[in-house]
C-alpha cells in the first residue's frame, strides 16, 4: 500500500511517515508540503491513501479535497484538523473525506484509522453483482458499480457507493445508526452518527432530484436510514 503524507510542515511529515512505517513496514510512504504539490503527486502517483492535513499556508486541504472529488477521484483521504475545531470535520466529511484524526494523534490511533479506510476501501471494491436495481430514477449497476440518477452518471466516492450498496440491497428495510455504521465504515465506529448524517446528505444532493425530498435515501427518525421497497 502506497500513502501519500501532506503536511507542509517537514519535520510532522517525517514523524508521521516514521509512525506508519514503524507499524506497518510493508507500507511505502511519502511526504509532500504543500496543497498544490500534493495535488500533482496524487495524480501522478496514485496512492492508495492520502492523510491530508488541513491548515497549509498555500492552499488549504479543503481546497485540495475539494478538487480532487471534483475532479472524479475517488483516493481515500483522511483529514487531519486541529483539535477542537468540530466544523472542520464536519467540513471534511461534507467534501468527501472518508474519516479524520485529531492532532495531536498516536501513531497507533493513526494507523488503525488507516487500516478500518483501506479496508472499507478493499470490501467496497470486491463487491459484485450480476443484477441491476432501478427504482424511480435510480438506476445502480452493481457489476460495474456505476450509478446513474434521472439519464445522468453519478460519480460516488468508495464511502458514498458503500453506503448507497448497503441501502439498496435491503430495500424496504429500516437499517440502524449501528447497522450502518458498522458495515460501511467498521464496528469500533457504531457511535460516531455524525458520519452517517454527513454520507447521506451528500447521497441526497448527488442522487436526488428535490434533496429536501428524498425519494431513495429516506430518514427514519431517531433509528435510521432506508432505502424504499422495489416494485414486485
Amino acid at each position: 500500500m502506497r500513502i501519500l503524507v501532506v503536511d507542509d510542515d517537514r519535520d510532522v511529515a517525517a514523524l508521521t511517515a516514521m509512525g506508519i512505517t514503524y507499524h506497518r513496514p510493508q507500507f511505502v510512504v511519502s511526504e509532500c508540503y504543500g496543497g498544490a504539490d500534493a495535488i500533482a503527486r496524487i495524480g501522478a502517483e496514485r496512492p492508495d491513501l492520502v492523510l491530508l492535513d488541513l491548515a497549509m499556508p498555500d492552499r488549504d486541504g479543503f481546497s485540495v479535497l475539494s478538487e480532487l472529488r471534483d475532479g472524479g477521484s475517488d483516493v481515500p483521504v483522511i483529514v487531519v484538523t486541529a483539535k477542537g475545531l468540530e466544523q472542520e470535520k464536519i467540513r471534511g466529511l461534507e467534501l468527501g473525506a472518508d474519516d479524520y484524526v485529531t492532532k495531536p494523534f498516536g501513531h497507533g490511533e493513526l494507523v488503525a484509522r488507516i487500516d478500518a479506510v483501506l479496508r472499507r476501501y478493499r470490501a467496497e471494491s470486491g463487491q459484485g453483482r450480476s443484477n441491476v436495481l432501478s427504482h424511480d430514477g435510480l438506476v445502480i449497476n452493481f457489476a460495474t458499480r456505476t450509478v446513474t440518477s434521472g439519464g445522468r452518471e453519478v460519480r460516488l466516492t468508495p464511502t458514498e457507493y458503500n453506503l448507497l450498496y448497503h441501502l439498496a440491497t435491503n430495500a424496504g428495510r429500516v437499517m440502524t445508526h449501528e447497522t450502518l455504521l458498522a458495515k460501511v465504515w467498521g464496528r469500533e465506529y457504531r457511535d460516531e452518527v455524525h458520519y452517517l448524517k454527513v454520507y447521506a446528505g451528500r447521497l441526497r444532493t448527488k442522487l436526488e432530484p428535490e434533496p429536501q425530498q428524498p425519494r431513495y435515501i429516506l430518514t427514519v427518525r431517531g433509528v435510521g436510514y432506508r432505502f424504499p421497497a422495489l416494485a414486485t
